[in-house]
């Protein structure tokens, strides 16, 4: 049987974000194996539930940061045995550190396996800093080398990978939206709202801004905070959805700026197909994202989105379509986009009846069709390889 191996630096990543993956691969016949860092789950994460999915789980001590070097050398090391152990034939790289760990162990393997890896959004981009171009970028570069397939989910990086990245013979790089927004899970279900908003603790006529997304620096959700702070409405609430290194942080700016009580933070959440139905407006202010899919699932719920301007929302948010855009560190951008939503409801239900339609080439469906001919591609190629390996052999 065919072997793939999955590696992310993020445990709960794979059931999270690419369990669509894995069924592909289960359809065309592939034994599933899966290495992380089981110790690091961010996203909730079952072992036993994976394993009576047939998948097979590896422990890896892969860490998120490049700078624990003698962490992410084990890795390197303990991939490499699992890959000429278990006789890989495919392995599929995430996150960052999982990608240049898989990469290596895979060049250094004696088996040699077909290489895919999938950027979630490349570190290095237009106004990136500069630290950025001069670590990641020439990693990046070498690793394509030792890479077949590069798949990105949003055009700049594309463009860039295209361009700039020399792969392996035969390599090829390919876009997708995301990992794919499941459209009946996530669609507008208005008689939801009253009774989630009792639930959630929300006032049936209170305006309600939705934020979904890890507690990091990076989305940012501290320039909401004070955006909500500076607006003297005593209706208007704020909920925030995940866990994450800035939790206290950010609990400390809700008392510092005495918004107990109206502005929330929820906790990571299973349910935010359910808590969309309650929000007026979806706020994403992050720095930098590869898409923020996040996003994408409140459109296809039918609410507008506050978005910062960045190259991964520059694929789904039309500024005065079906979002405000912002500047990620303009505070009073942000409170006025909550106002006019506010104060302007035919200009809200407007924004609001383009949602959904912009999702759709988002959709788990379109996903799923990407990857299985990305995929099917591999496969062949794959193919083709070991017969020409086999061949080669004869000759000798």
């Amino acid at each position: 049987m065919k072997k793939i191996l999955y590696i992310t630096t993020i445990s709960g990543f794979l059931p999270q974000f690419e369990w669509n993956d894995v069924k592909i691969m289960q359809e065309m016949g592939y034994e599933v194996h899966y290495a992380s860092n089981f110790h690091n789950p961010v996203y909730p994460f079952n072992e036993q539930k994976l394993r009576g999915q047939g998948v097979i789980c590896h422990q890896i001590d892969v860490c998120k940061s490049p700078l624990k070097i003698r962490e992410n050398g084990r890795a390197v090391r303990q991939l490499k045995k699992i890959i000429d152990g278990e006789r890989i034939d495919m392995i599929h790289c995430h996150n960052p550190m999982g990608g240049v760990a898989g990469r290596l162990a895979a060049h250094l393997s004696k088996e040699t396996p077909y290489v895919i890896y999938t950027a979630h959004g490349l570190h290095f981009y237009k106004g990136a800093p500069l630290l950025n171009w001069l670590l990641f970028y020439p990693a990046e570069r070498l690793l394509a080398r030792w890479t077949d397939v590069v798949i990105t989910i949003n055009k700049e990086d594309y463009d860039r990978a295209r361009i700039r990245f020399r792969l392996k013979p035969g390599g090829f790089v390919e876009q997708i939206h995301g990992v794919g927004v499941d459209m009946d899970r996530f669609r507008p279900v208005p008689h939801m709202n009253i009774d989630k908003r009792k639930e959630l603790g929300i006032p049936e006529t209170a305006f309600h801004v939705v934020t979904a997304a890890e507690l990091n620096g990076n989305k940012n959700q501290k320039v909401m905070i004070e955006a909500v702070s500076r607006i003297d409405r005593k209706d208007i609430y704020y909920s925030l959805c995940g866990k994450g290194p800035e939790e206290e942080t950010l609990k400390k700016l809700i008392v510092e700026k005495h918004l107990e009580g109206r502005v929330r933070l929820l906790g990571f959440r299973t349910d935010m197909e359910e808590i969309l139905q309650t929000a007026d407006a979806f706020a994403f202010p992050s720095i930098r994202e590869g898409l923020g899919i996040a996003a994408v699932e409140a459109l296809a719920c039918g609410v507008p989105l506050i978005i910062s301007d960045n190259r991964g929302s520059r694929e789904y948010a039309e500024d005065n379509g079906n979002s405000i855009v912002c500047e990620a560190d303009d505070v009073e951008g942000f409170r006025q986009a909550v106002l006019r939503l506010y104060d302007d409801a035919e200009y809200k239900r407007g924004l609001a009846g383009r949602c959904r339609q912009s999702a759709e080439k988002f959709s788990r469906k379109e996903t799923m069709k990407i990857m299985r001919d990305i995929y099917r591609k591999a496969d062949r190629q794959l193919a083709g390889r070991r017969a020409d390996s086999r061949f080669a052999g004869q000759q000798r």
